[in-house]
Protein backbone atom coordinates (compact mmCIF):
# COMPACT_ATOMS: atom_id res chain seq x y z
CA UNK A 1 0.00 0.00 0.00
CA UNK A 2 1.48 3.26 -1.01
CA UNK A 3 1.77 5.94 1.66
CA UNK A 4 0.68 9.53 1.25
CA UNK A 5 3.17 11.88 -0.41
CA UNK A 6 3.08 15.66 0.72
CA UNK A 7 2.47 18.03 -2.12
CA UNK A 8 5.47 19.17 -4.18
CA UNK A 9 4.27 20.48 -7.29
CA UNK A 10 6.88 22.64 -9.34
CA UNK A 11 7.51 23.94 -13.01
CA UNK A 12 8.67 21.69 -15.77
CA UNK A 13 12.00 22.97 -16.62
CA UNK A 14 10.56 24.02 -19.65
CA UNK A 15 7.91 26.47 -17.98
CA UNK A 16 10.98 27.58 -15.33
CA UNK A 17 13.40 28.67 -18.12
CA UNK A 18 10.92 29.92 -20.31
CA UNK A 19 11.70 34.24 -20.24
CA UNK A 20 10.36 36.88 -22.53
CA UNK A 21 13.63 39.08 -22.01
CA UNK A 22 11.30 41.99 -23.12
CA UNK A 23 8.31 41.41 -20.62
CA UNK A 24 10.96 40.62 -17.76
CA UNK A 25 12.91 43.36 -18.56
CA UNK A 26 9.65 45.79 -18.82
CA UNK A 27 8.24 44.14 -15.99
CA UNK A 28 11.18 45.84 -13.81
CA UNK A 29 10.98 49.37 -15.54
CA UNK A 30 9.29 51.92 -12.81
CA UNK A 31 6.93 53.42 -15.04
CA UNK A 32 5.59 55.94 -13.41
CA UNK A 33 4.53 58.32 -16.52
CA UNK A 34 3.79 62.20 -16.14
CA UNK A 35 0.14 63.07 -14.71
CA UNK A 36 0.03 66.44 -16.90
CA UNK A 37 1.04 64.92 -19.78
CA UNK A 38 -1.31 62.35 -21.88
CA UNK A 39 0.96 58.68 -22.38
CA UNK A 40 2.75 58.22 -26.29
CA UNK A 41 4.00 54.56 -26.68
CA UNK A 42 6.29 54.32 -29.01
CA UNK A 43 7.21 50.92 -27.44
CA UNK A 44 4.35 48.42 -28.92
CA UNK A 45 4.92 46.40 -31.99
CA UNK A 46 1.13 46.43 -32.93
CA UNK A 47 0.79 48.83 -36.20
CA UNK A 48 -3.37 47.87 -35.15
CA UNK A 49 -2.96 50.08 -31.59
CA UNK A 50 -3.92 53.28 -32.49
CA UNK A 51 -6.50 53.13 -35.32
CA UNK A 52 -4.61 54.87 -38.20
CA UNK A 53 -3.19 51.71 -39.50
CA UNK A 54 -6.28 49.20 -40.32
CA UNK A 55 -6.67 46.32 -42.58
CA UNK A 56 -8.09 47.33 -46.30
CA UNK A 57 -12.26 45.98 -47.15
CA UNK A 58 -10.69 43.53 -49.16
CA UNK A 59 -8.84 41.68 -46.04
CA UNK A 60 -11.53 41.76 -43.78
CA UNK A 61 -14.73 40.95 -46.73
CA UNK A 62 -12.58 37.63 -47.46
CA UNK A 63 -12.85 37.03 -43.19
CA UNK A 64 -16.64 37.77 -43.78
CA UNK A 65 -17.10 35.32 -46.26
CA UNK A 66 -15.08 32.48 -44.79
CA UNK A 67 -17.09 32.61 -41.53
CA UNK A 68 -20.07 32.58 -44.48
CA UNK A 69 -19.71 29.56 -45.96
CA UNK A 70 -19.17 27.22 -42.93
CA UNK A 71 -16.52 25.39 -44.63
CA UNK A 72 -13.94 26.37 -42.17
CA UNK A 73 -15.21 25.48 -38.69
CA UNK A 74 -13.57 22.02 -37.95
CA UNK A 75 -10.33 20.71 -38.04
CA UNK A 76 -8.58 21.20 -40.93
CA UNK A 77 -5.13 19.45 -41.54
CA UNK A 78 -2.06 20.15 -38.92
CA UNK A 79 -0.06 21.99 -42.11
CA UNK A 80 -3.14 23.58 -43.57
CA UNK A 81 -5.84 23.33 -45.90
CA UNK A 82 -4.82 22.21 -49.60
CA UNK A 83 -6.14 25.50 -50.87
CA UNK A 84 -4.58 27.94 -48.83
CA UNK A 85 -0.89 25.86 -48.62
CA UNK A 86 -1.46 26.70 -52.78
CA UNK A 87 -2.43 30.22 -52.08
CA UNK A 88 0.89 30.65 -49.57
CA UNK A 89 2.89 28.97 -51.88
CA UNK A 90 1.55 30.82 -55.42
CA UNK A 91 2.26 34.05 -53.51
CA UNK A 92 5.45 33.58 -52.45
CA UNK A 93 6.64 31.96 -55.32
CA UNK A 94 9.75 33.44 -57.15
CA UNK A 95 11.65 31.92 -60.30
CA UNK A 96 14.96 31.60 -58.09
CA UNK A 97 13.32 30.19 -55.44
CA UNK A 98 10.26 28.06 -56.69
CA UNK A 99 7.77 26.50 -54.29
CA UNK A 100 4.61 24.32 -54.30
CA UNK A 101 1.98 23.47 -52.00
CA UNK A 102 3.89 21.10 -50.22
CA UNK A 103 7.20 23.00 -49.20
CA UNK A 104 4.29 25.41 -47.18
CA UNK A 105 3.22 24.64 -43.34
CA UNK A 106 0.54 27.13 -42.26
CA UNK A 107 1.00 28.34 -38.45
CA UNK A 108 -0.29 29.99 -35.84
CA UNK A 109 1.34 33.51 -36.39
CA UNK A 110 4.84 34.03 -37.31
CA UNK A 111 6.24 33.30 -33.72
CA UNK A 112 4.83 29.59 -33.69
CA UNK A 113 6.90 28.93 -37.54
CA UNK A 114 9.83 30.34 -35.91
CA UNK A 115 9.59 27.81 -32.85
CA UNK A 116 8.93 25.19 -35.49
CA UNK A 117 11.70 25.79 -37.26
CA UNK A 118 14.32 26.18 -34.14
CA UNK A 119 12.93 23.03 -32.16
CA UNK A 120 12.95 21.03 -35.63
CA UNK A 121 16.39 22.05 -36.49
CA UNK A 122 18.35 22.50 -33.15
CA UNK A 123 18.72 19.75 -30.18
CA UNK A 124 19.36 20.09 -26.33
CA UNK A 125 23.02 21.27 -26.34
CA UNK A 126 22.98 22.71 -29.89
CA UNK A 127 23.20 26.33 -30.60
CA UNK A 128 21.87 28.66 -32.71
CA UNK A 129 23.07 31.76 -34.31
CA UNK A 130 20.84 35.14 -33.53
CA UNK A 131 21.20 38.64 -34.55
CA UNK A 132 22.24 41.22 -31.34
CA UNK A 133 20.33 43.25 -31.41
CA UNK A 134 17.66 41.63 -32.11
CA UNK A 135 13.80 40.20 -31.82
CA UNK A 136 13.76 38.36 -27.84
CA UNK A 137 11.89 35.68 -28.92
CA UNK A 138 14.34 33.63 -30.68
CA UNK A 139 15.93 33.24 -27.29
CA UNK A 140 12.99 32.93 -25.96
CA UNK A 141 12.13 29.34 -27.79
CA UNK A 142 15.67 28.04 -27.73
CA UNK A 143 16.68 28.22 -24.29
CA UNK A 144 13.31 27.07 -22.57
CA UNK A 145 14.30 23.92 -24.94
CA UNK A 146 17.50 23.42 -23.60
CA UNK A 147 19.26 25.14 -26.85
CA UNK A 148 22.02 27.86 -26.92
CA UNK A 149 21.72 30.92 -28.63
CA UNK A 150 25.20 32.62 -29.86
CA UNK A 151 24.56 36.44 -30.91
CA UNK A 152 26.49 37.65 -33.74
CA UNK A 153 26.73 41.80 -34.10
CA UNK A 154 25.19 43.91 -36.46
CA UNK A 155 26.92 47.25 -37.28
CA UNK A 156 25.11 50.62 -36.66
CA UNK A 157 27.76 52.62 -38.25
CA UNK A 158 26.94 50.56 -41.76
CA UNK A 159 22.84 50.69 -41.16
CA UNK A 160 23.08 47.51 -39.13
CA UNK A 161 24.74 45.49 -41.60
CA UNK A 162 25.79 42.00 -40.20
CA UNK A 163 29.27 42.04 -39.40
CA UNK A 164 29.95 38.71 -41.32
CA UNK A 165 33.53 38.01 -39.68
CA UNK A 166 31.91 37.79 -36.46
CA UNK A 167 29.08 35.94 -37.70
CA UNK A 168 31.30 33.13 -39.09
CA UNK A 169 33.93 33.03 -35.85
CA UNK A 170 30.42 32.57 -33.79
CA UNK A 171 29.80 29.31 -35.93
CA UNK A 172 30.97 26.12 -34.07
CA UNK A 173 30.25 22.62 -34.39
CA UNK A 174 27.14 22.56 -32.22
CA UNK A 175 25.85 25.28 -34.45
CA UNK A 176 22.17 23.66 -36.02
CA UNK A 177 20.97 27.20 -37.55
CA UNK A 178 22.10 30.76 -38.17
CA UNK A 179 18.59 33.08 -37.71
CA UNK A 180 18.55 35.75 -40.20
CA UNK A 181 15.92 38.48 -39.70
CA UNK A 182 15.18 40.81 -43.00
CA UNK A 183 14.23 43.90 -42.84
CA UNK A 184 14.43 44.16 -39.08
CA UNK A 185 12.83 44.26 -35.87
CA UNK A 186 14.18 46.17 -33.86
CA UNK A 187 16.64 48.09 -36.35
CA UNK A 188 14.63 48.52 -39.17
CA UNK A 189 17.48 47.64 -41.55
CA UNK A 190 16.99 45.91 -45.08
CA UNK A 191 19.81 43.93 -46.59
CA UNK A 192 21.25 44.52 -49.96
CA UNK A 193 21.35 41.66 -52.63
CA UNK A 194 25.02 41.42 -52.12
CA UNK A 195 24.89 41.25 -48.46
CA UNK A 196 22.53 38.50 -48.44
CA UNK A 197 24.79 36.60 -50.87
CA UNK A 198 27.81 36.81 -49.01
CA UNK A 199 25.32 35.37 -45.70
CA UNK A 200 24.56 32.43 -48.22
CA UNK A 201 28.09 31.71 -48.80
CA UNK A 202 29.11 31.81 -45.08
CA UNK A 203 26.06 29.58 -44.53
CA UNK A 204 27.39 27.90 -47.69
CA UNK A 205 30.71 26.78 -46.53
CA UNK A 206 29.83 25.88 -43.52
CA UNK A 207 26.90 23.92 -43.41
CA UNK A 208 24.53 25.29 -42.06
CA UNK A 209 21.03 25.83 -42.55
CA UNK A 210 19.21 29.24 -42.16
CA UNK A 211 16.03 30.04 -40.55
CA UNK A 212 14.74 33.32 -42.28
CA UNK A 213 12.60 35.55 -40.61
CA UNK A 214 10.87 37.52 -42.71
CA UNK A 215 7.58 38.78 -41.80
CA UNK A 216 8.05 42.53 -42.48
CA UNK A 217 9.26 40.92 -46.25
CA UNK A 218 8.09 43.50 -48.80
CA UNK A 219 7.87 46.14 -45.99
CA UNK A 220 11.02 48.32 -47.36
CA UNK A 221 10.91 52.38 -47.62
CA UNK A 222 10.60 53.93 -51.29
CA UNK A 223 13.77 53.29 -52.88
CA UNK A 224 14.77 50.09 -50.97
CA UNK A 225 14.13 46.07 -52.11
CA UNK A 226 13.50 43.49 -50.73
CA UNK A 227 15.10 40.22 -51.80
CA UNK A 228 14.05 36.99 -50.10
CA UNK A 229 17.10 35.18 -49.18
CA UNK A 230 15.87 31.78 -50.59
CA UNK A 231 16.10 33.50 -54.05
CA UNK A 232 20.01 34.26 -53.48
CA UNK A 233 21.09 30.03 -52.69
CA UNK A 234 20.78 26.37 -55.04
CA UNK A 235 22.48 24.61 -51.92
CA UNK A 236 22.14 26.20 -48.75
CA UNK A 237 18.70 24.65 -47.36
CA UNK A 238 16.59 27.72 -45.85
CA UNK A 239 13.43 27.88 -43.62
CA UNK A 240 11.36 31.00 -44.21
CA UNK A 241 9.23 32.34 -41.52
CA UNK A 242 6.26 34.74 -42.87
CA UNK A 243 3.08 35.64 -42.36
CA UNK A 244 -0.13 37.79 -42.36
CA UNK A 245 1.16 40.20 -39.40
CA UNK A 246 2.90 43.05 -40.29
CA UNK A 247 2.45 43.29 -43.99
CA UNK A 248 -1.49 43.14 -43.95
CA UNK A 249 -1.92 44.58 -40.56
CA UNK A 250 -3.47 41.47 -38.32
CA UNK A 251 -1.48 40.58 -35.78
CA UNK A 252 -4.27 38.71 -33.96
CA UNK A 253 -5.15 36.71 -36.58
CA UNK A 254 -2.02 34.98 -36.13
CA UNK A 255 -1.43 33.11 -39.38
CA UNK A 256 1.73 32.39 -40.49
CA UNK A 257 3.96 29.93 -42.45
CA UNK A 258 6.75 28.09 -43.24
CA UNK A 259 8.13 27.81 -46.51
CA UNK A 260 10.45 25.29 -46.92
CA UNK A 261 13.57 25.67 -49.81
CA UNK A 262 15.83 23.14 -50.23
CA UNK A 263 16.53 22.02 -53.68
CA UNK A 264 19.48 19.96 -53.43
CA UNK A 265 17.62 17.40 -50.32
CA UNK A 266 19.49 18.50 -47.55
CA UNK A 267 16.78 18.21 -45.56
CA UNK A 268 15.41 15.30 -47.01
CA UNK A 269 12.17 13.74 -46.11
CA UNK A 270 13.02 13.31 -42.50
CA UNK A 271 12.96 17.21 -41.69
CA UNK A 272 10.10 17.80 -43.84
CA UNK A 273 8.77 14.51 -41.90
CA UNK A 274 9.70 16.24 -38.75
CA UNK A 275 8.07 19.81 -39.33
CA UNK A 276 4.65 17.99 -40.00
CA UNK A 277 5.30 16.17 -36.65
CA UNK A 278 5.79 19.81 -34.90
CA UNK A 279 3.12 21.44 -36.43
CA UNK A 280 0.56 18.38 -34.86
CA UNK A 281 1.23 19.58 -31.60
CA UNK A 282 -1.32 22.19 -31.93
CA UNK A 283 -3.44 20.54 -34.55
CA UNK A 284 -2.90 23.40 -37.02
CA UNK A 285 -3.94 27.07 -37.17
CA UNK A 286 -6.89 28.90 -37.41
CA UNK A 287 -9.04 27.21 -39.90
CA UNK A 288 -11.23 31.01 -40.95
CA UNK A 289 -8.13 32.33 -41.57
CA UNK A 290 -7.11 29.62 -43.85
CA UNK A 291 -10.40 29.62 -45.34
CA UNK A 292 -9.84 33.21 -46.19
CA UNK A 293 -6.10 33.34 -47.34
CA UNK A 294 -6.58 32.88 -50.80
CA UNK A 295 -8.61 35.27 -51.44
CA UNK A 296 -6.55 37.78 -49.05
CA UNK A 297 -3.21 37.41 -50.69
CA UNK A 298 -4.88 37.46 -54.32
CA UNK A 299 -7.22 40.80 -53.83
CA UNK A 300 -5.45 42.86 -51.32
CA UNK A 301 -4.24 46.09 -53.60
CA UNK A 302 -0.97 47.01 -53.89
CA UNK A 303 -2.24 50.71 -53.01
CA UNK A 304 -3.03 49.45 -49.31
CA UNK A 305 0.45 48.09 -49.20
CA UNK A 306 1.72 51.33 -50.42
CA UNK A 307 -0.18 53.67 -48.48
CA UNK A 308 1.02 51.39 -45.21
CA UNK A 309 4.30 52.07 -46.26
CA UNK A 310 4.04 55.83 -47.28
CA UNK A 311 2.82 56.53 -43.59
CA UNK A 312 5.77 54.94 -41.44
CA UNK A 313 8.64 56.00 -44.40
CA UNK A 314 6.81 59.55 -43.35
CA UNK A 315 7.36 58.99 -39.88
CA UNK A 316 10.61 57.79 -39.74
CA UNK A 317 11.71 60.96 -41.64
CA UNK A 318 9.92 63.39 -39.21
CA UNK A 319 11.35 61.49 -36.50
CA UNK A 320 14.73 61.29 -37.52
CA UNK A 321 14.90 64.90 -38.35
CA UNK A 322 13.82 65.58 -35.13
CA UNK A 323 15.73 62.91 -33.18
CA UNK A 324 18.70 64.02 -35.10
CA UNK A 325 19.73 67.25 -34.06
CA UNK A 326 19.27 66.55 -30.20
CA UNK A 327 22.63 66.38 -28.53
CA UNK A 328 23.82 62.87 -27.41
CA UNK A 329 21.36 61.09 -29.59
CA UNK A 330 22.17 59.16 -32.51
CA UNK A 331 19.20 57.80 -34.50
CA UNK A 332 20.06 55.51 -37.25
CA UNK A 333 17.38 55.81 -39.95
CA UNK A 334 15.43 52.53 -40.92
CA UNK A 335 15.08 51.49 -44.44
CA UNK A 336 12.03 49.09 -43.50
CA UNK A 337 9.95 47.94 -41.02
CA UNK A 338 8.47 49.84 -38.38
CA UNK A 339 10.84 50.92 -35.95
CA UNK A 340 14.33 53.01 -35.57
CA UNK A 341 17.07 52.56 -32.72
CA UNK A 342 18.49 55.39 -31.51
CA UNK A 343 21.83 55.55 -29.74
CA UNK A 344 22.15 57.32 -26.45
CA UNK A 345 26.07 58.62 -25.77
CA UNK A 346 26.34 57.40 -22.03
CA UNK A 347 28.64 60.42 -21.28
CA UNK A 348 26.12 63.22 -22.39
CA UNK A 349 23.72 62.50 -19.77
CA UNK A 350 25.46 61.79 -16.10
CA UNK A 351 22.14 61.23 -14.27
CA UNK A 352 21.81 57.82 -16.35
CA UNK A 353 23.49 54.64 -15.39
CA UNK A 354 22.03 52.65 -18.45
CA UNK A 355 19.25 52.56 -21.15
CA UNK A 356 16.89 51.47 -18.64
CA UNK A 357 17.64 54.53 -15.99
CA UNK A 358 16.80 56.84 -19.44
CA UNK A 359 13.77 55.26 -20.39
CA UNK A 360 12.58 55.69 -16.80
CA UNK A 361 12.91 58.83 -16.45
CA UNK A 362 11.66 59.84 -20.23
CA UNK A 363 8.43 58.16 -18.55
CA UNK A 364 8.10 59.86 -15.77
CA UNK A 365 8.61 63.74 -17.22
CA UNK A 366 7.47 63.29 -20.60
CA UNK A 367 5.10 60.21 -20.43
CA UNK A 368 7.10 59.10 -23.75
CA UNK A 369 7.23 55.20 -23.15
CA UNK A 370 10.04 53.77 -25.61
CA UNK A 371 11.94 49.94 -25.15
CA UNK A 372 15.06 50.34 -23.67
CA UNK A 373 18.23 48.74 -25.77
CA UNK A 374 18.64 46.08 -23.45
CA UNK A 375 15.76 44.29 -24.57
CA UNK A 376 17.06 43.90 -27.90
CA UNK A 377 20.41 42.69 -25.88
CA UNK A 378 22.00 46.15 -26.76
CA UNK A 379 22.50 48.77 -24.26
CA UNK A 380 22.71 52.32 -24.48
CA UNK A 381 19.61 52.61 -27.42
CA UNK A 382 15.92 52.89 -26.95
CA UNK A 383 13.50 51.42 -29.79
CA UNK A 384 10.66 53.34 -31.13
CA UNK A 385 7.84 52.78 -33.23
CA UNK A 386 6.77 54.31 -36.31
CA UNK A 387 3.08 53.17 -36.59
CA UNK A 388 1.64 56.22 -34.40
CA UNK A 389 -0.05 59.04 -36.10
CA UNK A 390 2.15 61.91 -37.30
CA UNK A 391 0.93 64.18 -34.90
CA UNK A 392 1.57 62.31 -32.10
CA UNK A 393 4.70 60.99 -33.56
CA UNK A 394 6.14 64.33 -34.10
CA UNK A 395 5.05 65.17 -30.06
CA UNK A 396 6.64 62.15 -28.91
CA UNK A 397 9.75 63.03 -30.33
CA UNK A 398 9.70 66.92 -29.32
CA UNK A 399 9.49 65.25 -25.63
CA UNK A 400 12.33 63.15 -26.18
CA UNK A 401 13.99 66.53 -27.80
CA UNK A 402 12.83 68.42 -24.64
CA UNK A 403 14.11 65.78 -22.03
CA UNK A 404 17.81 65.29 -23.73
CA UNK A 405 18.19 68.90 -23.73
CA UNK A 406 17.01 69.27 -19.86
CA UNK A 407 19.66 66.50 -19.16
CA UNK A 408 22.11 66.75 -21.32
CA UNK A 409 25.96 66.94 -19.83
CA UNK A 410 28.40 67.18 -22.12
CA UNK A 411 30.00 70.22 -23.92
CA UNK A 412 30.38 69.37 -27.28
CA UNK A 413 31.27 71.90 -30.20
CA UNK A 414 27.68 71.47 -32.36
CA UNK A 415 25.14 69.06 -32.30
CA UNK A 416 25.91 68.49 -35.92
CA UNK A 417 29.41 67.60 -35.19
CA UNK A 418 28.58 65.10 -31.96
CA UNK A 419 25.93 63.36 -34.67
CA UNK A 420 29.03 62.66 -36.74
CA UNK A 421 31.22 61.43 -35.02
CA UNK A 422 28.63 59.00 -33.39
CA UNK A 423 28.00 58.02 -36.86
CA UNK A 424 31.35 57.21 -37.54
CA UNK A 425 31.97 54.38 -34.25
CA UNK A 426 29.86 52.36 -32.65
CA UNK A 427 29.05 52.34 -29.11
CA UNK A 428 30.56 50.55 -26.77
CA UNK A 429 27.83 47.90 -24.99
CA UNK A 430 28.09 49.34 -21.43
CA UNK A 431 25.74 48.01 -19.03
Amino acid sequence: MKTKRCWNVKPSKIAATTVNPIRSIVDNLHINPNPDKPVISLSIGDPTVFGNLQPCDEITSAVVESVHSMQHNGYAPSSGYKHSREAVAEYAFREEAPLGPEDVILTSGCSHALEMCIVGLANPGQNILIPRPGFSIYRTIAVSMGIETKPYDLLPNLGWQIDLAHLESQIDGDTAAIVINNPSNPCGSVFSKRHLKNIVEIANRNCVPIIADEIYEDFVFRGEEFHPIATLSTHVPILSCGGLTKKFLVPGWRMGWILIHDRQGIFGKEMRDGLQALSQRIIGSNTIIQGALPSILRDTPETFFEDNIETVQRNAHLAYSILNDVPGLRPVMPKGAMYMMVGIQKSSFHAFKHDMDFVECLMTEQSVFCLPGLCFDYPNYFRIVLTVPEGLMIEACDRIKEFCTNHYTLDTPTPSYNTEMLLKTQMPLQV
